[in-house]
């Protein structure tokens, strides 16, 4: 059969290019893990810095092929990628420039789920699913691949999401091999939950997902539960671990403007490095060795133990959503998803330990960063504004302030927030 579709990206060339500085087309490209060769008797390692461009990194044969006997097919290459990566540019696009507006709503959706699939379809993304289906057949994994492909978008969607610039710095991002990076401050590289191709659960409360979307600027999206309260157990679960569900998303809540300083690119950096699974790319070479510029490489206290932390100023207690329907019925949910019938909708003893544990954190930080906010929210947005009555928020005539992330398979409806 014909090659088309056989050489495989499994870190797409068009997301690639963003990381390239202006004038360039070859990355730095370091190889973490070189191979050993045998030739005419004699063995030696391949060179690990490599000058490639995009169409070589992060490639390879087949990877995407599945196959029945001597039989080859491509069409998961071809459609279910295809389609993907013909909609994610424009969606990273938008966060990477954010401005609240009409396109949000289309451009949140498409990131989502491009980001759960580019967890899943790196070589250590899918090393994962055949660990966690207990399963060897390659057929196989493409399935799971395929069904699952929206499997960390509720978890994501509650999450505080914080989008961060370095354009103050020097030093900018690097990319990995597994670009879609999991970090938990109690869960260093060595430890048992990184052994392998695992990462941190996303559902531990302490556990940070960030994903570069160019040079400058970088998504953090943080567990509500752990900005709320970070004194608590870091490797507990979050409420509500359930992440197969419909779940709700505020665009007044996304902190943004945060700059960064160029120790706490380089440390992030360092993250990236250490939970690649065997490559790295820089536009330039010093950046790709960040631990040799750091003060400390201690991974729990990266940026003072709060290096992705979201500002907490800008959090609230409460957060009940009610949304009500064109057709008369209506839909509630938590803030950390739960739906009225389900255990943890309502729940005092939480949300007093939440309150108090969240002004303590307030004052603390406040003390350690000074009175200036680490980034800004819109309190009020183009289209309406968002308030609270009670421990409720209410949206007023603004459809993109609160958005639904339904699931495959949950019946979809026209939207209306209910006027108040």
């Amino acid at each position: 059969m014909s090659n088309s579709y056989k050489h495989n990206h499994y870190v797409p060339e068009w997301y690639q290019k963003r990381f390239l500085e202006v004038g360039k087309d070859k990355f730095y490209y370091l190889d973490l893990d070189p191979e050993t060769i045998v030739n005419n008797g004699h063995a030696y390692k391949r060179r690990s810095l490599l000058r490639w461009a995009p169409s070589q990194c992060f490639a390879q044969d087949d990877l995407y092929t599945t196959r029945l006997g001597e039989i080859e097919n491509r069409d998961i290459e071809k459609f279910f990628f295809g389609q993907l990566d013909t909609l994610a540019p424009k969606a990273v696009h938008h966060f990477a420039n954010f401005e609240f507006g009409g396109k949000s709503e289309k451009a949140f959706h498409n990131i989502l789920r491009y980001m759960s699939v580019q967890k899943l379809r790196t070589p250590k993304g899918l090393a994962w699913l055949r660990n966690v289906f207990n399963v060897a057949e390659h057929n196989t994994t493409l399935y799971y691949l395929q069904k699952w492909q929206n499997l960390f978008c509720a978890t994501w969607t509650e999450c505080v999401w914080q989008i961060a610039d370095a354009s103050k710095s020097s030093v900018k991002f690097i990319i990995s091999d597994h670009p879609v990076v999991a970090y938990s401050r109690e869960c260093f590289p060595n430890s048992k939950y990184c052994i392998g191709d695992n990462d941190p659960d996303i559902r531990y409360v302490s556990t940070h997902t960030y994903f570069p979307l160019s040079l400058e600027k970088i998504l953090i999206l943080t567990n509500l539960s752990w900005v709320r309260d970070p004194y608590q157990n870091p490797l507990k679960v979050r409420p509500n671990p359930d992440m197969i569900r419909p779940s709700m998303f505020h665009f007044m809540g996304i902190q943004h403007e945060r700059y960064l300083s160029e120790e706490e690119v380089m440390e992030i950096n360092y993250i990236t490095k250490r939970r690649a699974r065997r490559f790295i790319a820089s536009s330039k070479e010093e950046w790709l060795y960040p631990e040799h510029h750091l003060r400390s490489t201690n991974w729990r206290k990266l940026g003072d133990g709060y290096l992705l932390m979201p500002d907490p100023r800008h959090i609230n207690a409460g957060g009940e959503i009610i949304i009500g329907y064109n057709d008369g019925t209506s839909e509630a949910f938590s803030e950390y998803g739960h739906r009225p019938w389900q255990r943890g909708y309502k729940d005092s003893r939480r949300n007093d330990r939440e309150w108090k544990s969240m002004e303590k954190f307030k004052a603390e930080w406040s003390a350690m960063f000074g009175p200036s906010y680490r980034g800004v929210v819109y309190d009020h947005g183009p289209r309406g504004t968002r308030y609270k009555v009670g421990d409720k928020y209410h949206a007023k005539e603004c459809e993109l302030d609160a958005q639904i992330f339904k699931q495959p398979g949950e019946r979809s409806r026209r939207r209306k927030l209910r006027r108040k």
